[in-house]
């Protein structure tokens, strides 16, 4: 829930949603925004429940994006920006999947369209500096869109070190790229590949062991933002509910929890009580635990953890452009019709 002064600097006009993601830095929720032209779906970065001690860098990351976003909403690559406080701001929803969730192998035109999005960010004087993670690309049929611009810098020339970022940005794009297309890269995009700019090479010898070292030790996200808990618990979890004769098989996906910070949601394949696996478990902390029937899997038979990840969060109307069978949308609709998290739920 919103911060009283959170509350008083909106007027009213936020409706909460889902919890998207909480760290040390911000809560992200989802909601519904009330604008001249009525309600619209939107996203909230707010600085209310912040630990006294990052308050200064949250503020520093929260005006970079209030700046960015600004001047990259009108573009249509990015989120628009829908009201700016002092220590909250809305920003418009978009309907995409982050890319670790969308998996776009072989979608050239994705990659052309975010070639295309990173040259308007670009014109428009602004480097993203956050592109390496995939969650920081959107995927919406076959669309890229570019969010969190915490990192974003806003330049009024284009010198040296512009050109250093704007690099940089290409870069961690077309390594997306070769992980998703790799036929469809160009010899002068390997070369771009190759060669990593002066000051990256610095900081990969130098600061960033440094900066693993600490934040290893008191941060709580995975490259994709599922936590630490996720990194620590979730195996050992799985491990256990996975030697019960009548389990087939787990998957285990994180999601931002209001309470927890980031909880931990086991979807479980076999023949068996909750209440009997819950005992089990020996006292495990596991959030929420559903038996299901059956899990959905990929053309190899691997789960597809995406899409329980995406059930576990509530954004149920982001699952439907991923489903490829009438199969497996039978499979997603009774695990969706039977889901645990009931707590942050959203009206879609």
């Amino acid at each position: 829930m919103m911060g009283r002064a959170d509350e008083i600097e909106l007027g009213g006009n936020w409706r909460d949603g889902v919890v998207l993601k909480r760290d040390v830095f911000s809560t992200i929720e989802r909601g519904h925004f009330r604008t001249a032209n009525g309600d619209v779906d939107a996203v909230a970065r707010r600085l209310d429940e912040v630990p006294w001690w990052s308050v200064p860098l949250a503020l520093f990351l929260f005006r970079r994006e209030r700046r960015a976003l600004a001047i990259a909403g009108p573009l249509g690559v990015a989120p628009p920006l829908l009201f700016a406080g002092r220590r909250v701001l809305v920003r418009g929803w978009l309907n995409g999947v982050p890319l670790h969730i969308a998996k776009p192998f072989g979608d050239t035109g994705y990659f052309r369209s975010a070639k295309a999005a990173l040259r308007a960010l670009h014109r428009a004087g602004i480097t993203h500096n956050d592109l390496a993670k995939e969650q920081n690309w959107l995927y919406d049929n076959g669309r890229a869109y570019v969010t969190d611009f915490q990192l974003a810098s806003c330049f009024r020339r284009r010198g040296a070190l512009f050109r250093l970022a704007r690099y940089e940005d290409l870069r961690h794009l077309l390594k997306h790229k070769r992980r998703y297309a790799p036929a469809a890269l160009t010899a002068a995009e390997r070369r771009v590949l190759a060669r990593k700019t002066w000051p990256t090479r610095i900081w990969m010898a130098t600061g960033k062991k440094v900066y693993y070292a600490i934040t290893r030790g008191i941060n709580f996200t995975d490259r994709e933002g599922r936590g630490m808990r996720f990194i620590r618990e979730a195996p050992a979890i799985a491990a256990r509910l996975s030697t019960h004769p009548q389990v087939r098989d787990v998957a285990i996906v994180a999601y931002p929890d209001r309470h927890a910070g980031t909880g931990l949601y086991a979807f479980v394949e076999g023949s068996i009580g909750e209440p009997e696996l819950r005992k089990f478990l020996n006292g495990s902390t596991l959030e929420h635990l559903q038996v299901v029937d059956a899990l959905p899997r990929n053309a190899e038979g691997g789960v597809r953890s995406e899409i329980l990840e995406l059930v576990a969060m509530n954004q149920l109307d982001l699952i439907g452009s991923l489903l490829k069978t009438d199969t497996e949308r039978a499979i997603v609709a009774r695990i969706v019709s039977d889901r645990r998290n009931l707590r942050d739920r959203f009206a879609f």
